[in-house]
């Protein structure tokens, strides 16, 4: 399903009604909006894994302008747009406070999203994201995990990402990424459709002047954030300066110490306990 959006026809899809029959009445659940990771993927990355969830929300997938399925001009491809995509795209449909979950770049529009209209989620989970990059700490991670050659490979590509140097760091580097074979995951990746110039754009432009954190200190909402203790693109020292950002009392860091970036590709059932436990709590009103 498409709808135009800010100039953009954005791609949508849906898991589960959002109207369950019991009994004699009809049960209104909530959302749960899954915004997927990239920029340049689309939100084939995010299933089947979380369409598990359509038994207690509806899930509501979107790729984001210029990934994927939906449209958009290269002046447009910002986190602000890309954050107030969101906002206007529940507005239109009449999305009510949904639960966001923002998977790496997905959290990076989630929390442009949070910041810029906290009035619209009623929680947040940011799962493998960061507020600011920490290339440094990168660099180091993919030396510890490959070696000296996964080094060069990287400080080239976040230097100078275009299409040769992008095709050696998904061979070398994205395979560090995650300690397990994953084979859903690497489905995922294989049907996915990409727009390597949103990527290369995001790096050169957005990347550079990245810094989400000062927004969130307007986050009201229940905050989930999950990190991968191995994780080498958004170590933990990125999901530690997210939590220092938010308010206090506000969010809950949860790490999990063998899991690489995207904790529910690594620790699938944990994962889903965790996630399951922050979603059933009641929302704050």
């Amino acid at each position: 399903m498409h709808i135009e959006i800010n100039g953009a026809r954005l791609f949508f899809d849906t898991v589960g009604s959002k109207l369950e029959p019991r009994g004699e009445v009809m049960v209104e659940k909530p959302s749960l909006l899954v915004l997927h990771g990239g920029p340049g993927f689309d939100h084939a990355l995010m299933r089947p894994y979380f369409d598990r969830f359509a038994d207690s929300h509806q899930v509501i997938y979107l790729d984001h302008r210029g990934n994927g399925r939906s449209t958009g001009k290269r002046e447009t491809w910002s986190l602000d747009q890309w954050g107030d995509d969101i906002h206007d795209f529940c507005q239109a449909l009449g999305v009510e406070k949904p639960a966001v979950y923002g998977l790496s770049f997905g959290g990076m529009v989630a929390m442009a999203y949070a910041a810029r209209h906290p009035e619209g989620p009623s929680k947040l989970v940011l799962a493998s994201t960061a507020g600011r990059m920490d290339l440094p700490a990168t660099y180091d991670a993919m030396e510890r995990l490959g070696g000296a050659e996964a080094r060069r490979i990287a400080e080239v590509f976040w230097t100078d990402p275009k299409a040769e140097t992008a095709a050696e760091y998904m061979a070398t580097c994205m395979p560090l990424y995650s300690p397990t074979q994953n084979f859903q995951a690497q489905q995922a990746v294989k049907r996915a459709i990409m727009n390597m110039a949103v990527m290369f754009h995001f790096i050169r432009v957005e990347q550079g002047r990245m810094d989400l954190l000062p927004g969130l200190s307007a986050v009201h909402c229940p905050t989930l954030i999950l990190a991968g203790g191995i994780d080498p693109i958004t170590p933990v020292t990125c999901s530690r300066a997210i939590l220092a950002a938010l308010p206090k009392g506000v969010a809950e860091l949860v790490v999990f110490e063998a899991a690489g970036h995207g904790v529910h590709r690594d620790e699938p059932e944990r994962a889903e306990a965790v996630l399951r436990g922050f979603l059933e709590e009641p929302a704050q009103t």
